[in-house]
C-alpha cells in the first residue's frame, strides 16, 4: 500500500479547511439537515483539544445565534420593502422628502405626528380623570375655611405645649425647650409674662379651671404651680390677612430662625418663683394636668409612673404604676375624676378615682407604636394618637375596639378635640395640621406656604371655644405658636 507523502497530507488538510470554510459561508441559506451535516464535517475535519460533546454543544449554540440573526435580517428586508412602498405612495401624493431617506424624513415625521397625537390624547384623558379625582377630594375637604390670624414669636427654642386660660382674661400659654413658659395676649400677640423658674425644658402647661394659676411640667423632674396677674394691652387694628384654602400645599425650603427673641418678648415681665413645687419623680416630667375642681393634679414622667398630688399640701396621694416604658402624656376628664395616661409601651391606661377608697385601671392596646397622647372628649369618648401614624376614637363604655380609625402619612403628636364642634386637630411631624371629625372624615388641612404655617415639626394643638376670631392654636419646633380661625359651616356644627 503506497504511503502518502507529507506534502500530500498537508495539501489534503488545506483543501479540507477551504472546503469547511466555504461550507460555513453557505450555511446562511442551508437547511437544518445541511447544518447538522456541516457540524459533523467541521467536528471531523478540525483538530481541537475540546471534548466532542462540548464542541457539539458550542456549535449548536452558535447555530441558534446564527438563526436569530437570519430572522432579524429577513425582518429588516421586509421593513425596507415597506419603506419603499410608503415612499412610492407618498411620492405619488407629492409629499416625498428630498433625498428619499424616509427613515429620517417622511416616515419619521409621520411617526412623530402620530406619537404626538397619542401623547396629547393621553394627556387630555389623564387631565380629565385627575380633575375628577381632585374635585372629589375638594368636595370633602373644603368644608372648613382656615385663616391664619396671629403669630406668637419670642421663644428661643422649640415649643412643646400650649394651653388656653379657662378664666378671664382669656390668654395663651406656651411651654418651651428654652426652659421658660410664656403667657400671651391672643389679640395682640404680645408677651404678658415669662416664667423662668424651671431648670430644664418646660414640657407641658395647663391653666387652672377656676383661678389664675398655671401648672407646668419640666425636664428638671419637677412640676410647678405658679400664680399670674396680667393686664391685656389695647387691641390693635387687624392687618391685611389673606384667606387661604385649607388644602394649600406649597412646599419650601426650611429656614433657621434668628437667634434673637421675637417681637413683644423684650419687655415681657418675668416671674421666677413658684407657689408650689411637686418633686417626687425620678425622671423627666413630660406632662401634667388638673383634676376636675382643681384641688389635685396628675403628673406623667419618664420614670414610668404617674403621680397624683394634693395642691394645697403638695403631698403625694397616689403613684400610678404599670406602664412598661416612659410615659408620654396625661389628660384628665373635664367633669369626672378620670385620668388617662399614654406611654411608649404602645398602650394607654384609664385610671378611675371616682371611688375615694379605691382606684381602678384599664389597659388598652390599640396601637403598634408609641402612644403620644390620649385625651378625653365630650361624652364618653377618648381619642388616642400614635407614632404608628394612626388616630383612634374610643368609646369608654366599650373600649375593646375603636369606633373610628384615622390613618395618616406622618406620626401624630399631642392631639386636641373641639368641644363645641367635635373636631380633632392632628399635629404632625411633617409640619402639617389636619382636621377630622369624630367619625374619621377629613375636613381640612391648615395652610402651609412661604408666607404662613409652621416650618418645623408641629408638637401640639389646642382649641379655644369662646374666641370666635382665633379658635385653634398650634405650636412647633420653629419656635412660634400660631392662632387660626377655623370657620365651620352650619352643616358641620349640626353633625
Amino acid at each position: 500500500m503506497p504511503v502518502e507523502s507529507g506534502s500530500g497530507a498537508a495539501a489534503r488538510q488545506a483543501k479540507q479547511k477551504r472546503k469547511s470554510h466555504s461550507l460555513s459561508i453557505r450555511r446562511t441559506n442551508s437547511t437544518e439537515q445541511d447544518r447538522a451535516g456541516l457540524q459533523r464535517d467541521m467536528l471531523e475535519s478540525q483538530d481541537s483539544k475540546l471534548p466532542l460533546s462540548l464542541r457539539t454543544n458550542l456549535l449548536d449554540l452558535f447555530g441558534q445565534i446564527e438563526r436569530e440573526f437570519e430572522n432579524l435580517y429577513i425582518e429588516n428586508i421586509e421593513l425596507r420593502r415597506e419603506i419603499d412602498t410608503l415612499n412610492e405612495r407618498l411620492a405619488g401624493e407629492g409629499q416625498a422628502i428630498d433625498g428619499g431617506d424616509l427613515t429620517k424624513g417622511a416616515l419619521k415625521a409621520k411617526a412623530s405626528h402620530s406619537t404626538s397625537q397619542l401623547s396629547q390624547k393621553l394627556k387630555t384623558t389623564y387631565k380629565a380623570s385627575t380633575s375628577k379625582i381632585v374635585s372629589s377630594f375638594k368636595a370633602t375637604t373644603s368644608r372648613a375655611v382656615c385663616q391664619l390670624v396671629k403669630e406668637y414669636a419670642g421663644h428661643r427654642d422649640g415649643i412643646w405645649d400650649l394651653s388656653i386660660a379657662r378664666v378671664q382674661p382669656v390668654i395663651l400659654g406656651t411651654a418651651s425647650a428654652d426652659h421658660t413658659a410664656m403667657l400671651w395676649s391672643i389679640e395682640t400677640g404680645k408677651c404678658l409674662l415669662k416664667y423662668v423658674g424651671h431648670a430644664g425644658s418646660v414640657n407641658s402647661i395647663k391653666f387652672h379651671p377656676t383661678e389664675q394659676m398655671v401648672l407646668t411640667a419640666s425636664g428638671d423632674q419637677m412640676a410647678h404651680i405658679w400664680r399670674y396677674m396680667v393686664q391685656l394691652p389695647a387691641p390693635q387694628p387687624v392687618t391685611d390677612i389673606n384667606q387661604a384654602p385649607c388644602d394649600e400645599d406649597v412646599d419650601f425650603s426650611d429656614k433657621d430662625e434668628g437667634e434673637g427673641e421675637g417681637e413683644g418678648s423684650s419687655e415681657c415681665p418675668t416671674l421666677r418663683v413658684a407657689c408650689t413645687t411637686l418633686k417626687s419623680h425620678q425622671g423627666v416630667v413630660i406632662a401634667a394636668d388638673w383634676l376636675v375642681g382643681g384641688k389635685q393634679v396628675v403628673t406623667a414622667s419618664w420614670d414610668r409612673a404617674a403621680n397624683l398630688y394634693d395642691v394645697e399640701t403638695s403631698e403625694l396621694v397616689h403613684t400610678l404604676t404599670g406602664h412598661d416604658q416612659e410615659l408620654t402624656h396625661c389628660c384628665t376628664h373635664p367633669t369626672q375624676r378620670l385620668v388617662v395616661t399614654s406611654s411608649r409601651d404602645t398602650t394607654f391606661r384609664l385610671w378611675d378615682f371616682r371611688d375615694p377608697s379605691i382606684h381602678s385601671v384599664n389597659v388598652f392596646q390599640g396601637h403598634t407604636d408609641t402612644v403620644t397622647s390620649a385625651v378625653f372628649t365630650v361624652g364618653d369618648n377618648v381619642v388616642s394618637g400614635s407614632d404608628d401614624r394612626t388616630v383612634k376614637v374610643w368609646d369608654l363604655k366599650n373600649m375593646r375596639s375603636p369606633i373610628a380609625t384615622i390613618r395618616t402619612d406622618s406620626a401624630i403628636n399631642r392631639v386636641s378635640v373641639s368641644v363645641s364642634h367635635r373636631i380633632i386637630a392632628l399635629p404632625h411631624d411633617n409640619r402639617q395640621v389636619r382636621l377630622f371629625d369624630m367619625s374619621g372624615v377629613r375636613l381640612a388641612r391648615l395652610p402651609r406656604s412661604n408666607r404662613q404655617g409652621h416650618r418645623r415639626m408641629v408638637c401640639c394643638t389646642a382649641w379655644s371655644e369662646d374666641n370666635p376670631t382665633c379658635n385653634l392654636f398650634s405650636c412647633g419646633f420653629d419656635r412660634q405658636a400660631i392662632g387660626w380661625n377655623i370657620n365651620i359651616p352650619a352643616l358641620l356644627q349640626e353633625k
